[in-house]
């Protein structure tokens, strides 16, 4: 059945953004609860899809930020980071060179680099010598990146409604399916970096260079903010109903939830880290 650019159907081909004919099919929910019954009885992978049309076939969908070759001290960044975020380690947690390096199996000299960008992404707090922290974020930190998050991603979604490639549509599909998937099976860390990667690509299909720029520039502390959220089905439900006010490439409820899925993630954030402070 046709319903806004999108036809609902039983899958003829598998996940993951693939072209079959004109069309790349993408698998999701209608909500988390669903996901959840389906992972209950054992039908993983035939939840409704979207048909969404104008997916060439010779062009197949990609992340939104390619990742080329990496150093050493960019890959010690990247497991350092994601450790971070994870809550593997935890705020205050320190981070010596030796130590470091003996656990990666690097020199200290990538360990050194990799510090540095972490301390410069605000992850990382440095100390003398040869050691450094693991940022200890404070309630007027969480509500400044929040200030900040919602008046760049407001603007996002409202441009990405407008502005959003078939292709990215898909992506954003495939990555909402993820989050909803794990939501309802209870990885949290899954859930987590698929809902983060949902805002990035958001942000990408804004096509708003400027915009790519100042998100950039607080990419892993927002990362880490998504990171606190515990309730993870209403946040993957909250980002069901935002793709489809993308998917019916409507500005103005695209912006509408945004501002009310904001509300819900600073109370998830204050309520997780700082309890006893959210007003």
């Amino acid at each position: 059945m046709r319903d806004g650019g999108l036809v609902w159907g039983e899958p003829s081909a598998p996940a993951g953004g693939a072209a079959v004919g004109a069309h790349a099919l993408v698998r999701v929910a209608s909500s988390s609860a669903d996901a959840a019954a389906e992972a209950r009885a054992g039908r993983v992978g035939t939840a409704k899809w979207y048909t969404i049309f104008g997916v060439s076939q010779a062009e197949p969908v990609r992340e939104p930020l390619g990742r080329p070759f990496e150093s050493e001290a960019e890959r010690v960044a990247q497991t350092l980071r994601d450790q971070i975020i994870d809550g593997t380690r935890a705020p205050g947690d320190r981070l010596v060179e030796r130590d470091l390096a003996a656990e990666l199996a690097v020199s200290r000299i990538p360990i050194r680099d990799a510090l540095k960008t972490l301390v410069a992404e605000g992850l990382v707090t440095p100390r003398p010598r040869t050691w450094a922290v693991v940022r200890t974020f404070t309630a007027d930190d969480i509500e400044d990146l929040i200030e900040v998050r919602s008046a760049l991603e407001t603007l996002a979604f409202r441009l990405a409604a407008e502005r959003g490639t078939a292709d990215q549509l898909a992506l954003l599909g495939e990555q909402l399916a993820g989050e909803q998937l794990a939501a309802a099976t209870g990885n949290a860390r899954v859930a987590r970096r698929a809902g983060a990667d949902f805002h990035e690509t958001v942000v990408a299909m804004a096509h708003n260079t400027l915009l790519t720029e100042l998100f950039t520039s607080t990419r892993s502390r927002m990362r880490w903010l998504l990171g606190q959220h515990t309730e993870l089905t209403l946040m993957a439900d909250e980002h069901a109903g935002l793709y489809r006010a993308l998917v019916d490439r409507d500005r103005d409820r695209a912006g509408r939830l945004a501002e009310q899925h904001l509300t819900t993630s600073r109370r998830a954030a204050l309520r997780t880290y700082g309890p006893g402070i959210e007003s």
